[in-house]
């Protein structure tokens, strides 16, 4: 049933904190090579105390680039950039009501994953979770630092998600907030565009604040690394099964998703690289999540994806 209240096919600008621009020749770009002099400054910090099950062992220790920024002030500016992004999508019919049986869905599965989050972040015990879905045909989705989830119509419209696939990608999205990639990245950024002599000011000794604000302005025109990419796969499995989501669909998820990056690839690819390799490393991962699996409780509803848009007719 068509629904007047909600445009699916709208062009709505990505927040700057989540726009990554793949192949971007910007100045930030250019100083990238300056990170590897402040390698020491990126040596680890230990997580939490995390119960040593599932795939707790497997995530590498927080950079000290991401103490480099203030969370609280990151999370407040992901917040306004969010609000804006919902404003424009509303202004175009493009922001999904809540009674939208996709957004009913999406903020089922939120809701279910969200109580497992604070073991791999205590703030995100405060966090003001949002899930919303824009009306759009890009193959995307989304989680800014503070726990603010966009799920694009078309990624669940064209790969006809099934509720264990949505997880897998909510799962991975949180992990990003989670494991603070993004703050890692700009404090990497704002390192790298002034070189050591910021580096007095990320201790104290002057103004960080004008400096991380004008970083996350442009930031992340750089791409979450492998790793990090490597690392929200393992999280979001983990995630994803102790709520109780099979933690096998990251296998049909990304076989899906290389099918179709055969045509043009979509924005998603830019920041989320599939392949053989990537599926293999998930499947590595499977024996570690699937106890997770076995023993959590199954969601009480399942949902189905939108209905598959129709082919255009033939010509004659």
């Amino acid at each position: 049933m068509h629904d007047d209240r909600f445009q699916t096919d709208a062009d709505v600008a990505l927040p700057a904190l989540v726009r990554h621009r793949a192949g971007c020749g910007c100045a930030l770009h250019a100083r990238r090579r300056f990170g590897a002099v402040l390698a020491a400054a990126g040596a680890g910090v230990a997580l939490p105390a995390l119960a040593q099950d599932g795939l707790q062992r497997d995530v590498g220790q927080t950079s000290r680039f991401a103490k480099f920024v203030p969370a609280d002030q990151l999370e407040s500016t992901a917040g306004q950039q969010y609000q804006q992004m919902l404003s424009e999508a509303s202004q175009q019919k493009a922001l999904a009501p809540i009674d939208h049986p996709q957004v009913v869905r999406l903020r089922a599965i939120a809701d279910r994953i969200v109580p497992f989050t604070p073991p791999w972040n205590p703030r995100a015990k405060q966090w003001k979770w949002e899930v919303n879905l824009i009306g759009s045909k890009q193959i995307n989705a989304f989680c800014m630092p503070g726990g603010k989830i966009a799920f694009y119509f078309g990624i669940l419209q064209q790969l006809q998600l099934s509720d264990d696939e949505v997880a897998t990608i909510m799962g991975h999205e949180m992990a990003h907030a989670l494991r603070e990639h993004a703050r890692e990245r700009i404090g990497k950024t704002v390192a790298t565009r002034a070189g050591a002599g910021l580096l007095s000011s990320l201790l104290g000794l002057g103004s960080l604040g004008n400096a991380v604000l004008d970083a996350s302005s442009q930031l992340l025109t750089l791409k979450f690394s492998r790793d990090d990419e490597t690392e929200a796969d393992i999280v979001g499995m983990d995630l994803a099964a102790r709520a109780g989501y099979d933690p096998r669909a990251g296998v049909s998820l990304w076989e899906k998703m290389m099918a179709a990056n055969k045509g043009a690839p979509p924005q998603f690819f830019s920041t989320h690289p599939a392949g053989p390799t990537r599926i293999a490393d998930i499947q590595a991962k499977l024996p570690k999540v699937e106890p997770l699996y076995a023993v959590a409780a199954r969601p009480p509803k399942r949902f189905a994806p939108p209905a598959a848009e129709a082919a255009p007719k033939k010509a004659g």
